[in-house]
Formats: structure tokens, sequence, C-alpha cells
């Protein structure tokens, strides 16, 4: 049995009510569980939230909300790693179900389609892996020559990179939270998506943008 468990909890301290904001004239949410009931890929599709307004809207659309996330779960320092796997523990107690891998989709990532869940899925079990999690190759900007500034100055964080040509520099992946995939046991264990050695499964970087400030979703919004 597959699952897919979309976080979206109501706080959000860049983007008001960011998973139910109108983009495209839908909620945000509605594209991830669009996506994942056109893929047919799932016994069950649940939404991770905290709040009823979003559960009505999640249930309007065809998903699942069994119960509401615990509060100490629905703040900006739990990590969604943790509180999926809370869910989890808490579906266990209500639901006898023999879950074989667990998907988790995130609801800011609008772009994600039910074509690339079936690639992801596919390479999942191509690869017979236990963990995988969607990378997006960087556009417009090379990785390499980010900086950060502290105290109103600039510090290099690759500094030999600078005397590199860009065609001469490795290839870097970015992850992106539109498709997070493991074995539901091997989740179990490590509390984490990012299990020891996971695998990563490139995807189409417009589908794997995540919206996260107003700036994004204007941009998105043109796209």
């Amino acid at each position: 049995m597959n699952i897919a468990i979309i976080p979206a909890r109501k706080g959000s301290t860049r983007i008001k009510e960011k998973n139910i904001i109108l983009f495209k004239e839908k909620p945000m949410i509605y594209w991830t569980i669009n996506a994942a009931k056109k893929s047919k890929l799932f016994d069950k599709i649940y939404v991770d939230t905290d709040c009823n307004k979003i559960k009505k809207i999640a249930v309007s659309y065809g998903a699942e909300v069994p119960f509401l996330r615990y509060k100490r779960y629905a703040n900006n320092k739990i990590s969604v790693n943790l509180s999926t796997y809370q869910f989890l523990l808490r579906l266990k107690k209500i639901e006898n179900l023999k879950v074989k891998n667990v998907f988790q989709l995130m609801a800011n990532c609008p772009f994600r389609n039910n074509q690339d869940i079936i690639r992801f899925y596919k390479s999942f079990l191509k690869k017979n892996s236990k963990s995988m999690i969607s990378h997006v190759e960087p556009k417009f900007f090379n990785p390499w020559w980010s900086v950060k500034v502290k105290k109103n100055k600039i510090y290099r964080l690759n500094d030999f990179a600078y005397k590199k040509r860009s065609q001469d520099l490795l290839e870097l992946l970015c992850p992106t939270g539109a498709i997070w995939l493991s074995d539901y046991e091997t989740f179990l264990k490590n509390k984490t998506f990012y299990s020891k050695n996971y695998d990563y499964e490139i995807i189409d970087w417009k589908n794997g943008i995540d919206i996260d400030t107003i700036d994004e979703l204007e941009i998105s919004k043109n796209l």
C-alpha cells in the first residue's frame, strides 16, 4: 500500500495561510491533492494539518484528515520530517493499514504533477531504493558562487570556485519538497526521509518550485 501525506500547518510567517492561498484560481493545496489523485498510485491521500479550515478544504478535494496535528508539532521550529513521523504513529493507532511506502508531497509545490510522481516512483522501484528525495538543477545562477552576509560584509562560501569557469565546476543539485518517498519501515526507523545513502531523482526545475515567500508567489503566478 502506498500512502501520500501532505503537510499543511496553519502558521506561516512569510505568506499568510500559504497552503490555502489562491494560486491560479484554486487554493494552493488543491494542486498537490489533484496531482496525487491523478497519479492513481495511492490507496490513501492524507493531509496533516492543525487547522479546521485547511481540513475542510482538503476533504472537499478528496483528501482525508483523520485528526488534527497536535499544536506542539505545528510551529516553525518543528521539522517536517518529525511532523510526518508523528502523523504516522498516530495513524497506526487508529487504522490497521499495511503500508509499504510513504510519500510526502509539500502543499507549496503546485507545479509538481501526476507524471512527476509516477516517474519518481518508477525510479524508486528500479533503484530498489529505501528513501528518495526530489532534486532540481539550479537555473539562472551558479550555486558555487554563493556568499553569506554577516554584519554587512560578504563572505565567499567556496573561494576556490571563483578561480574557475562555471563549466569547469562540478554540477550541484538542490533538494525540493516536491516529492519525498521512503519505505515505511525505513522511515519509522530513521524518523526522516534523509536516511543513510538516500537516493535522489531530478525533476524539472519549474515542477520542483517551493513557494515560501511573497516574491516567489508573485513570480510563480506568471509561470
